[in-house]
């Protein structure tokens, strides 16, 4: 179990709540500057079909980032997103995304809940 600077035992509970707004906003901040350098994103299926045909690889890639930064926020606020642990309140993969787009107090207790998770940083 891991410590505070105090050296009390902080339990995972603890680091989720201190981890949740900033892993989302840094997963938000990241998928806004995405939709704001792609072409609009139609929301209709066909619609949607049609353009990401029409994207270049780049955008394409980009576009998939964006789902896939979309979902990942979507499950850290309660809804959970195919491919994660309902239960999971804060998955790997939203670490990871989150990683060099947080403060470095940020970046600490992500390595401190990992640690505690048993998951390493790459």
């Amino acid at each position: 179990m891991s410590t505070t600077t105090l050296g009390v035992p902080r339990r995972d509970e603890q680091l989720v709540a201190l981890l949740r707004v900033p892993v989302w906003n840094a997963l938000a901040e990241r998928a806004d500057t995405i939709r704001r350098a792609l072409p609009p994103r139609p929301a209709d299926a066909r619609a949607r079909y049609a353009w990401l045909c029409s994207l270049d690889e780049d955008q394409a890639r980009r576009a998939a980032l964006l789902d896939r930064l979309d979902a990942l926020c979507g499950h850290i606020a309660g809804r959970p997103a195919p491919g994660y642990a309902p239960g999971d309140p804060l998955p790997a993969a939203a670490l990871e995304e989150a990683d060099g787009f947080t403060g470095a107090a940020v970046a600490s207790l992500i390595a401190e809940y990992r640690a505690q998770q048993g998951v390493s940083a790459g």
